[in-house]
């Protein structure tokens, strides 16, 4: 795995959302969310050069009551889809894993009263698939452990964002969240229209304004207005299930005093690739 530039940065760590697509998404290196994410990436590498990253991914739910976090130091992937072409399950992440980060995290959820199961697993495809494309591993390798933690196992976004405010406090010791998912993502409309994305759905740009505005909100009123969120009329027809939007209830429980801002968005039939960061970007 080749080296990346990432010499701890002495200050406070953003925290960032990045919308990450299915398997198909490996094979469209021509897609604009693709080059975006690279340039996210890029940014990371460059300019954040944090000493680890925390993941949180839509494919990753755990117990209603408790959540789980991968402890193995070896990373490994998991190849968590079906019906593919068989090159499809050769891409490979390289990456390792970190005990220690892992202990850090399980420290401040237990202090907050989360229980935390410990597991050894690898990467599921909602973090490593846009990885790849965030992380090249030829062009922008990221050479720092990355740890995956579950979601809860229900759809309570308190608990997601009080489970990131448990967090915040590791910003400061150069450790990155990360939410994976999508701002929109309804695909019982994607298979409706086999995947035609000709037609973009009014929810796809909608829901995704109402999300800019929630995590730009200050503090105080964040969590009101994330839980808010998802008690417009589009929200279950952008998330008929919440588990792509859940990871930025985390990260926007982790942001503190830090308000959010859309880095990029496109919605795209059913779907919305939105890429969010809180936090302020050191210079390079």
């Amino acid at each position: 795995m080749g080296k990346a530039n990432n010499t701890p940065s002495s200050t406070r760590m953003p925290v960032y959302f990045l919308g990450i697509g299915g398997p198909n998404f490996m094979a469209q290196t021509d897609h604009p969310a693709f080059h975006k994410l690279g340039g996210t990436g890029k940014e990371i590498t460059t300019k954040v050069k944090p000493k680890a990253i925390v993941v949180f991914s839509a494919h990753w739910q755990h117990g209603p009551s408790k959540v789980a976090i991968n402890v193995a130091e070896t990373g490994s992937l998991i190849y968590d889809f079906y019906g593919f072409p068989p090159h499809f399950y050769e891409f490979e992440f390289p990456h390792k894993g970190s005990p220690q980060i892992a202990e850090r995290v399980i420290e401040k959820l237990s202090s907050a009263g989360i229980r935390v199961d410990r597991v050894e697993r690898g990467l599921d495809h909602g973090v490593w698939v846009g990885f790849l494309a965030a992380f090249d591993p030829k062009k922008n390798p990221i050479d720092v452990p990355i740890v995956q933690v579950s979601l809860f196992g229900d759809e309570d976004p308190v608990k997601h964002y009080r489970m990131g405010q448990a967090l915040e406090q590791l910003r400061d010791e150069g450790v990155l969240l990360v939410g994976a998912g999508m701002a929109v993502h309804n695909l019982h409309d994607f298979r409706k229209t086999r995947g035609d994305t000709s037609k973009t759905m009014p929810y796809a740009s909608t829901f995704e304004a109402g999300l800019t505005e929630a995590i730009a909100t200050k503090e105080g009123d964040r969590e009101k207005a994330m839980t808010d969120l998802l008690r417009r009329g589009d929200a279950r027809q952008a998330h008929p299930s919440l588990e792509h939007v859940l990871p930025i209830h985390i990260v926007a429980g982790a942001a503190g005093s830090d308000v959010g801002e859309r880095i990029w968005a496109l919605p795209e039939g059913s779907l919305n690739w939105g890429q969010y960061r809180f936090g302020k970007v050191p210079s390079a």
